[in-house]
């Protein structure tokens, strides 16, 4: 019996060949689709999922209060860990993490390590990072104690063992000893590092005395509870620790504290305070939700074209029903030539997926996998997934099938239905809506990217060229250098340039009552020359001077988002107020007009500024872009000639800045992309029921020309019938999208409107491409013969 269930659903495959082909190809690429965007789907929600200890491990953050604002964070103070291990006996283990840049030398070797992570000796006991060599419980014990990945030691060393092994660092030219190399750190770990220095070389050299500073926040720490203790029920207990230990300090800053865990889990897709390498759960939703769309679309192709075929096998059912063939039997036939068909679309599905997962990774910048065979549950599941569309799909048709009553059926009485007909065109209207949907959240997405790379910044960032001197003490005099060389316009020295990361500090600034108001802000650390090289604007007093000798030390400009902080109703009013912050008391200078120094998903903060020559270690060098390449040399040879012991580095302020749209970047691609795939999906689907309608009309279209019917109006009358579909489709999918990309926009702290011309574009290109797609068929066959049409069998 299943041999010849087989050789009919062959046979009949290999009949109609291009229906054959459209539902192959259409569950082709729709399985295809679903099968990447859930590879990237669960390779989001598996992040940390590696660390067999991962449902006990919890992030430590916290919210800083002060009168002016909440902040919350995610770092902690250096001293919060060690002191709650020694409160609470739940606490099993704690680690603390802090990354940044090191100079490392190798003999005349020379690297500028940008992935260099100071942590405590408890990593590879709390975390599951695999020590290929060395003794994990001392690797990081000791101070100027190393640990490299397997990447990173090959770097340094080759083939040869890199234990024991002394490197030096920073500039200062320090003795580390190598101690341990680990597998390199999985894609989907939240944070991730090179080469791991021990904490005891940050806590005991660098930063003596940080472990007991309350105050000074900058570290990840991460907790391992003891089993049986739940994050919930230690949180309870912080208030109690805080005031116990660091009540005084919080009463003398006018400043609270609280506590909270974040489960590891839950840190890369819902948390707010960021990780270094932060997801987002709504994107997850959302292409969750385009591969069930896709998948969908790919299904009503099957359904549709298979139930508009069912004219051809209604004579077949019908015989068959006389032999005595069962109404069960044949349903069985049906569903299993859907399954067989369904088993071939996955065969395709395979190989197909293996091909585009290279180019995948590529596009969503993740190796979200190494290959087709790396995912075989995956592969299982979608097996699984092919017999499961296969039933589901061929049921209806199935059950429409062998419904057929052989009297009417053989007498040549049998006419489609009017329930079928309207089946098929509510599939129709439900697959265009998805797609129209889809072109309209696509031009959103769009729009909402080209906002934001269009965006007056309030700064300018065009041909300027970063060099990190990494706190070396002849930066000024590098900088200096710069001055007559040819190609250079300008340059400066700060801290921080818009999109990096800066400090906050501390600060008390006198409000419009007169008294100093505690706040946290944002500082940046300049010279002289930084304010007029980015072309940031003084709305009220002015710009740092050389001109006044108090400006080094008792001066300072604060953005338009600081004025109203502090309660100023114009810029004017905060020149001259005092101020106290790090140790320094002086008085308000200028006020800038805000800028954009951090990305677009976040609202402009306030900003202080000070001269700080000591702290601004990145010279920006504004650059003529008419000779790049001979410029960029001779920076090179300046900064060889100033720092020879130092490796040139450098990046441009225009990329580094866009760097942080890179995750919406591959969002829109992605999203893009697979709107393409649903759209064409619709078209197969749509090009696959014209032509089957076109070809029940032979003999009337015949007619028609015989009687004068021109080709416009042929076409017109083979169209119009799906051409209403689509605007039904568009009226339905329209308010549906709307709410949707107005949900998505919100995510975003500056945003683009939902302008009408959307869905008047939506409109007009889903109207073009149905009549497109529906026309091909239709011009074929108003051009036929109809001498040929209106031939008698």
């Amino acid at each position: 019996m299943l041999k010849n269930y087989l050789k009919i659903a062959f046979r009949n495959l290999w009949k109609h060949k291009v229906f054959s082909f459209i539902n192959i190809m259409g569950l082709t690429v729709g399985m295809s689709a679903c099968f990447l965007i859930f590879l990237y789907v669960n390779f989001e929600l598996s992040y940390d999922a590696f660390n067999t200890k991962a449902d006990r491990i919890y992030r430590l953050v916290t919210d800083i209060k002060t009168p002016s604002e909440t902040m919350n964070t995610g770092s902690t103070s250096w001293a919060f860990a060690p002191n709650i291990k020694t409160d609470f006996p739940e606490v099993e283990a704690f680690v603390r993490i802090n990354g940044g840049s090191f100079l490392v030398r190798k003999g005349d070797l020379k690297f500028q390590e940008e992935k260099s992570v100071f942590a405590d000796s408890t990593l590879f006991s709390v975390f599951d990072f695999k020590l290929i060599k060395g003794n994990p419980k001392t690797a990081l014990k000791d101070q100027l104690s190393l640990v490299f990945t397997e990447t990173a030691a090959k770097k340094y060393f080759g083939d040869t063992d890199p234990i024991g092994q002394t490197l030096l660092l920073s500039g200062e030219g320090l003795p580390a000893i190598v101690t341990g190399v680990m597998k390199d750190i999985p894609e989907n770990a939240q944070f991730k590092g090179d080469m791991f220095i021990s904490m005891s070389t940050l806590t005991q050299r660098f930063n003596k005395g940080i472990d007991d500073q309350w105050g000074n926040f900058g570290a990840t720490t991460y907790l391992l509870l003891k089993p049986g203790t739940t994050g919930s029920a230690l949180e309870k207990k912080f208030p109690a620790f805080l005031k116990n230990r660091a009540g005084k300090l919080m009463s003398e800053l006018n400043m609270h504290y609280m506590l909270f865990l974040e489960p590891l889990r839950d840190v890369h897709l819902l948390s707010t305070r960021g990780s270094d390498d932060s997801g987002s759960m709504n994107n997850v939703y959302v292409f969750s939700v385009v591969a069930i769309f896709i998948l969908l679309i790919a299904c009503i192709n099957f359904v549709n074209l298979t139930t508009a075929r069912s004219v051809e096998r209604a004579k077949e059912v019908g015989i068959r029903k006389v032999v005595g063939a069962p109404k069960a039997l044949l349903a069985r036939q049906f569903i299993s030539e859907s399954i067989l068909l369904c088993l071939i679309a996955f065969v395709f599905t395979i190989v197909l997926s293996a091909v585009l997962i290279p180019l995948f990774n590529n596009l969503s910048g993740k190796i979200i996998s190494t290959g087709i065979f790396s995912n075989l549950p995956f592969v299982g599941g979608m097996f699984v997934a092919a017999i499961i569309i296969g039933v589901l799909a061929g049921f209806y048709p199935a059950l429409v099938l062998s419904s057929f009553e052989p009297v009417v059926v053989l007498k040549g009485r049998f006419t489609t239905s009017v329930k079928g007909i309207l089946l098929r065109k509510g599939l129709v209207t439900l697959q265009f809506g998805i797609s129209i949907a889809l072109i309209i959240a696509t031009i959103v997405v769009f729009t909402q990217m080209n906002f934001m790379r269009n965006r007056n910044l309030g700064f300018s960032k065009d041909q300027m060229m970063i060099v990190n001197s990494e706190g070396d003490p002849k930066r000024n005099a590098f900088k200096e250098s710069l001055a007559g060389l040819s190609g250079v316009k300008s340059t400066a020295a700060s801290s921080s340039v818009p999109g990096s990361g800066n400090p906050s500090a501390y600060s008390e600034i006198e409000n419009k009552s007169g008294d100093l108001q505690i706040a946290n802000l944002d500082l940046y650390f300049v010279d002289f020359d930084y304010i007029p090289q980015f072309k940031l604007k003084i709305v009220a007093g002015r710009a740092f001077s050389r001109e006044f000798g108090t400006d080094t030390t008792q001066a300072m400009v604060i953005n338009e988002a600081a004025v109203k902080l502090f309660g100023y109703s114009s810029p004017e009013q905060a020149i001259g107020r005092r101020f106290k912050q790090w140790g320094r008391e002086g008085k308000i200078v200028g006020v800038i007009k805000d800028f954009h120094f951090r990305a677009l998903q976040e609202k402009i903060k306030p900003l202080t500024m000070r001269i700080e020559p000591g702290g601004s270690d990145l010279v920006s060098v504004k650059i003529d872009g008419g000779n790049i390449k001979e410029t960029i040399a001779a920076v090179e040879s300046k900064w060889k000639s100033a720092m020879p012991d130092r490796p040139f580095s450098y990046y441009f302020m225009d990329e580094f800045f866009d760097r942080q749209y890179r995750s919406e970047e591959r969002f829109e691609k992605l999203f893009f992309n697979f709107a393409i795939l649903a759209i064409f999906i619709s078209c197969l689907g749509l090009l696959g029921l014209a032509s089957y309608s076109t070809m029940q009309r032979t003999k009337e279209i015949g007619v028609r020309k015989v009687m004068g019917a021109s080709i416009g109006s042929i076409v017109r009358l083979l169209s119009k019938d799906f051409l209403k579909l689509v605007l039904i489709s568009f009226v339905i999918a329209s308010p549906i999208a709307y709410y949707g990309m107005y949900q998505w926009l919100q995510n975003f702290a500056y945003r683009t409107e939902i302008h009408w011309w959307i869905f008047l574009a939506a409109a007009v290109l889903s109207t073009f491409i149905a009549f497109a797609t529906v026309s091909f068929q239709s011009i074929r066959a108003a051009l036929m013969n109809p001498v040929k049409s209106l031939r008698s069998e």
